[in-house]
């Protein structure tokens, strides 16, 4: 209830630089001077009052937002699979055994176990190590990185399935599978929540943010439910109860690191926002920075 708006849209959106100043000045603990007449003159540029559905905005962020969206979806469909179906592959590959063959006391532990050790060994590493270098590596050389060895990962283990499935390989296995994690952390999972806030304008920032989001949350269901179905076995005497015959889980590995593959090449449309000001990132400065050189040349 107490926290304020942000001061760019306080500016540039509600048209009130007092308050910005004010907010700020608050959050900063230093005093911030209004200058109202620049956010005034800010606020009325014809040339920054494009919309969602305008060419102006499809010229200048399109592809921006086609590739925030796109790389969302697309990691979504892998993290999700991933996430949601650790026991059925830990399952098929002899990490837990399959379920007939525990009670539900021991079938929860196992399962628990197996999923708090890919979280500690992976996954929460990966945020850290994001935390880390986000501002060193810059968003789209860790969510390049990211994406392309989750597809190595990914392909590694699809590829030579039948190698991992023997008792003698299943560490390996699991140390393989856990990188595909760390690499997803410390990659798109993290930068496709970053880079959204900080390449489209003020007024359109959470909007865009939001749609990429959406797209996100439609991969998610994409890869629950059609992971769920493509995993099951080709044969149909092995599938679970009520599902017809999938691809089974070699060939669903190898549909997300086709996925992981995709959503490297759609990373190519998302532009570098390290160590530029929002203003700069989303062009809502190009005309002082355009007076500014002209006043140099003349």
């Amino acid at each position: 209830m107490k926290m304020p708006e942000t001061a760019r849209y306080t500016a540039l959106v509600a048209k009130s630089g007092k308050q910005a100043a004010s907010d700020m000045s608050k959050v900063l603990q230093v005093e911030i001077e209004a200058e109202e007449e620049k956010v005034q003159n800010l606020a009325e540029n014809q040339n920054q009052k494009f919309g969602l559905f305008t060419r102006q905005f499809a010229k200048r962020h399109g592809l921006h937002l086609l590739g925030t969206t796109t790389t969302w979806f697309l990691l979504d469909i892998a993290f999700y699979s991933q996430n949601l179906f650790q026991k059925d592959i830990f399952t098929a590959i002899g990490w837990i055994p399959p379920a007939k063959e525990m009670n539900a006391i021991n079938e929860l532990y196992r399962i628990a176990r197996a999923q708090t050790l890919i979280a500690l060994c992976s996954t929460v590493p990966g945020y850290w190590f994001t935390v880390a270098f986000i501002d060193y590596m810059g968003r789209f050389a860790i969510q390049l990185m990211g994406f392309f060895f989750m597809t190595v990962f990914m392909f590694a283990l699809a590829i030579p399935y039948d190698h991992w499935t023997k008792k003698e390989n299943r560490i390996g296995f699991v140390v393989m599978y856990s990188l595909t994690f760390f690499f997803a952390n410390f990659g798109p999972n993290a930068t496709t929540f970053v880079v959204p806030a900080e390449i489209f304008p003020a007024r359109l920032r959470s909007t865009c943010h939001g749609i990429s989001a959406a797209a996100g949350k439609a991969g998610a269901i994409v890869g629950a439910f059609g992971f769920l179905y493509a995993a099951q076995s080709k044969d149909p005497t092995k599938t679970d109860h009520g599902y017809p015959t999938g691809i089974g889980i070699k060939n669903s590995l190898i549909v997300l690191g086709v996925v992981n593959f995709f959503g490297m090449v759609f990373t190519f449309l998302v532009p570098e926002p390290n160590g530029k000001s929002l203003e700069e990132m989303s062009g809502e400065n190009e005309d002082d920075d355009a007076e500014l050189l002209r006043w140099q040349q003349v």
